[in-house]
């Protein structure tokens, strides 16, 4: 007989397992499989059922009757609801543990590889690790104001976030707790609108600039410059992502340096997010790539073309290609000796500076484009390094790429901690066919 499996139904369960979302896995004892945040592996956990699916559910923690050796207190007083962190409740020697697991899984299980184990990577730093952060800010009734993130429990709702947040540089704290105090009934002296996207980054040393996201005109960004020292710069966009950024106070350009090479941030501009971790990744693609002398090499999705240049350095031979426009105008030098940037879609371009010795992809989420695939099947290069954020979309392209590639490294380098997520960097060699 099946155990009741409907909404409201309480069950005592003991966790096997973590998702690549970062929630507990358990099963019923007819083997269907329940699914728990805030659980961890060992535990033995009261739930009670919140959603229910064929053969599956989903399930909120109501008491911990048995700790597993892998969990551990949380440091963030916002984690009991916050979707921000999934794994924070889990050892960190352990949550880099399960990414490599996350991995490995997807590239047996969806690209039907048989990948070598994982090499992982850890953060420098497990805390106080991200560069840029975004909250959501809502205005309510009665001259209130609620900004901080979505409820891991209930994401349309936004909950408020103070500083004591510990995923962002302490100079993103502070400004962001000063921000909070100095912006005014209901947000005053923000954009007007309801629903705003407010997006904090540091630059160089100690400097933050402000990026905001949907509502009008309005506001008085000069007050918020001129009452907090580490904000230098106010940017931003109207509803509608066809609308530029405008500089609404401050200083227009915030640079930094990046894996050697000179950025002038732009406010919708993207770098990684963990300074640190990134370059140990950075390191190790260009290591991969080695000895470039020579080679004609395609560095796509390239962003600021931080490892274009560097290959081209080394005697590389670099067409660089990105859609996103404020890409190209982050480098503040001009295009280097041996590295071309062509802006505009990979599916589209790729097939046009075909054929060349080594290809980079470090694509979106989403994975590369059917059209992409297809260009290097017909123009196989000799190395593929494939940088991605998501596990499944890598293992979807791995099957894709079929017998031509054969995987010889899988390296995972957390720039993410204390959430499920990581990146990966996969090399892959071309099977000389008989």
């Amino acid at each position: 007989m099946k155990e009741g499996f409907e909404v409201g139904s309480r069950h005592e369960l003991r966790v096997d397992a973590i998702t690549s979302e970062g929630a507990g896995v358990a099963r019923l004892r007819d083997g269907r499989v329940v699914f728990t945040h805030r659980t961890a592996p060992g535990d033995q956990a009261l739930v009670e059922i919140s959603n229910v699916r064929s053969g599956w559910a989903r399930a909120t923690l109501l008491e911990l009757r048995g700790q597993g050796s892998e969990r551990r207190e949380p440091m963030c007083p916002h984690y009991d609801w916050c979707g921000g962190c999934t794994m924070q409740h889990i050892e960190y020697s352990a949550q880099l543990s399960w990414k490599g697991r996350f991995v490995t899984d997807a590239l047996a299980r969806i690209g039907g590889a048989s990948p070598p184990e994982a090499i992982l990577h850890p953060s420098p730093r497990e805390t106080q690790y991200r560069n840029r952060l975004t909250f959501t800010a809502v205005r309510l009734g009665g001259g209130r104001i609620k900004a901080g993130f979505h409820r891991l429990d209930a994401p349309g709702r936004i909950e408020d976030v103070d500083g004591r947040c510990v995923l962002p540089e302490p100079v993103i704290s502070r400004v962001w707790d000063e921000l909070r105090s100095r912006w005014g009934r209901q947000g005053a002296r923000l954009p007007n609108g309801r629903r705003l996207r407010l997006t904090l980054r540091s630059v160089g040393e100690g400097d933050v600039l402000m990026f905001i996201e949907g509502g009008g005109g309005g506001g008085d960004a000069e007050a918020l410059i001129s009452e907090i020292p580490e904000l230098q710069s106010i940017w931003h966009r109207r509803t509608g992502s066809d609308h530029e950024p405008r500089l609404l106070a401050g200083r227009p350009y915030l640079s930094e340096s990046w894996h050697g090479e000179d950025v002038t941030v732009q406010p919708a501009g993207f770098l990684q997010v963990n300074r640190m971790a990134a370059e140990r990744l950075h390191v190790h693609v260009i290591a991969e790539c080695m000895p470039a002398g020579g080679k004609r090499v395609i560095d796509a999705y390239c962003g600021a073309g931080a490892v274009g240049r560097c290959l081209a350095r080394e005697g590389a031979l670099v067409v660089g290609i990105d859609a996103d426009p404020e890409a190209g105008r982050m480098l503040e030098s001009d295009e280097a000796d041996g590295f071309q940037l062509l802006g505009g879609r990979v599916e589209d371009l790729i097939s046009d500076v075909l054929p060349a010795e080594i290809v980079v992809l470090n694509p979106p989420r989403s994975g590369v484009r059917p059209q992409v695939i297809e260009s290097l099947l017909r123009h196989p290069p000799e190395l593929l390094l494939y940088v991605s954020c998501d596990p499944a979309t890598l293992a979807r392209d791995v099957r894709l790429l079929g017998a031509s590639y054969e995987i010889s490294g899988v390296h995972v380098f957390d720039l993410f901690p204390q959430t499920s997520r990581a990146e990966t960097a996969l090399t892959l060699a071309r099977v000389e066919m008989a």
